[in-house]
C-alpha cells in the first residue's frame, strides 16, 4: 500500500483501492435489536446519569438515554479521550503495528484493552462493532462534507444502522485550538473532570508553548520551514492552509514554504507532489516530516537528493503528526518541538 494514501488523501474520496470488507448481511447475523439493547453490560454510573446529548461539528445532535459507556472511536480520538479519563471500548484506524506495538496515533492508549474494529484504511469490521453494542461512534472529519474519518463510505449505512449515534469533530480548515476545545467539550459531556489539576496544567503548558513558538518565529523571521511527507515515489510538500496545526503555527508567525495554489490544486489544496529528483525545488532551513507509519521516515530515506538538502545535512529535521491527538497534553509538545527547532536553527537555505 502506498504511503501516499494516508499522507495526501483528498480527505474525501479515496475510499476504494482494495478496501472491500465483504461482510455480507452482517446486520442480519447480529440483529438490530441486540445491537441497540445490550445495556446489561453498561456501567451503573452511566445508567444513572440521565439523557446525554452532544451537538457535533456537522450541526447534528447525538442523543442517548444515558451517558455513553460503550464508546467506539477513531484511534486518535480514543487517544485524546484517554488523556481526559474517558475510555473507548472499540477503536478503528492505525492502532497496532506489525510487531504488535502501538501505532504513534494511539498515544498513551493501552491497545491491549480495546477491540480493534479495523487497523487500516477501508477496514471496519461491522460484526465486531455490532457485538460491542456501541452507545456512540466518534471520529474526526477532514472535509467540509462531514465525512467521518476512517468510516468507509461503502459500508457507512450498515455501520450507522447498528443504531449508535455518530459524532464528528472537524479538523478541516480551522486552527488547532478550535478542535482542541471541541474535544475537551466532548470529553466533559462524557464525564471528564475538565477542571482537574492535570488537565489545567496541560492546557497551561499548551498556552506557554504557543507563546514560546510565537516568540521564536518573531526572533527568527527568516527561518523557512518546509512540511513534507515521504513515499516511495513521491515527496509531498504541504501548504499551510487546511491543516489544523499548520494554520495555527502560521498564525503564530512561522514562515512556511508555500507551494503555489496551482500546484496544490490536484490535491484539493493540501499538498504538492514532487518527484525525488525535484525534492530540492524549495529552499528550507527546517523540515517537518510526517511521522505516521503510512509515511517513510527520514532515517529510512535513501534518495541522494534528500541527503543533499541543506536542512538535512544540518540535522534540522523534526517530526510532525498531520493528525494531532487532540488533547492539550499531546499538542503542547508539537509547539515546543517546533519552537526549539526554530530557536536553534541555522540559516542554510
Amino acid at each position: 500500500m502506498s504511503n501516499a494514501r494516508a499522507t495526501h488523501l483528498s480527505r474525501r474520496g479515496i475510499l476504494a483501492a482494495g478496501g472491500a470488507l465483504g461482510l455480507g448481511a452482517v446486520l442480519a447475523a447480529c440483529g438490530d435489536d441486540d445491537a441497540k439493547s445490550g445495556g446489561s453490560d453498561k456501567e451503573t454510573t452511566a445508567a444513572k446519569s440521565g439523557p446525554w446529548t452532544f451537538k457535533d461539528d456537522r450541526g447534528q445532535t447525538a442523543r442517548t438515554d444515558t451517558t455513553p459507556a460503550t464508546i467506539v472511536s477513531f484511534i486518535g480520538v480514543a487517544a485524546a479521550l484517554h488523556d481526559y479519563g474517558i475510555e473507548s471500548k472499540g477503536v478503528f484506524g492505525p492502532t497496532r503495528l506489525k510487531d504488535g506495538k502501538a501505532d504513534v496515533q494511539a498515544g498513551d492508549l493501552d491497545i491491549s484493552k480495546v477491540t480493534v474494529i479495523g487497523n487500516e484504511w477501508g477496514q471496519f469490521n461491522i460484526e465486531k462493532y455490532a457485538a460491542l453494542a456501541p452507545d456512540v461512534l466518534i471520529s474526526t472529519m477532514f472535509d467540509s462534507a462531514g465525512t467521518l474519518w476512517y468510516v468507509p463510505e461503502e459500508s457507512k449505512k450498515k455501520i450507522l444502522a447498528v443504531g449508535a449515534p455518530s459524532v464528528g469533530i472537524s479538523v478541516y480548515d480551522v486552527q488547532l485550538p478550535t478542535p482542541l476545545q471541541r474535544m475537551l467539550e466532548l470529553a466533559k459531556s462524557l464525564g471528564a473532570d475538565t477542571t482537574s489539576a492535570t488537565i489545567t496544567a496541560a492546557k497551561k503548558r499548551f498556552e506557554d508553548a504557543a507563546a514560546r513558538l510565537r516568540a521564536a518565529a518573531k526572533a527568527k523571521p527568516g527561518i523557512k520551514v518546509l512540511v513534507g511527507s515521504a513515499s516511495q515515489d513521491i515527496f509531498y510538500v504541504s501548504g499551510s492552509n487546511l491543516s489544523i496545526d499548520l494554520e495555527y503555527f502560521k498564525a503564530l508567525g512561522v514562515n512556511f514554504v508555500e507551494p503555489a495554489a496551482s500546484a496544490l490544486k490536484a490535491s484539493g489544496g493540501w499538498y504538492e507532489n514532487l518527484s525525488w529528483e525535484n525534492v530540492d525545488k524549495y529552499g528550507a532551513d527546517v523540515i517537518m516530516m510526517d511521522n505516521r507509519t503510512s509515511a517513510i521516515q527520514p532515517a529510512d530515506i535513501t534518495e541522494g537528493t534528500w541527503k543533499k538538502l541543506p536542512a538535512v545535512k544540518a540535522g534540522q529535521v523534526i517530526a510532525r503528526n498531520p493528525e494531532p491527538i487532540l488533547s492539550y497534553d499531546k499538542c503542547a509538545p508539537l509547539l515546543e518541538d517546533l519552537a526549539k527547532a526554530i530557536e536553534s536553527a541555522k540559516k542554510v537555505s
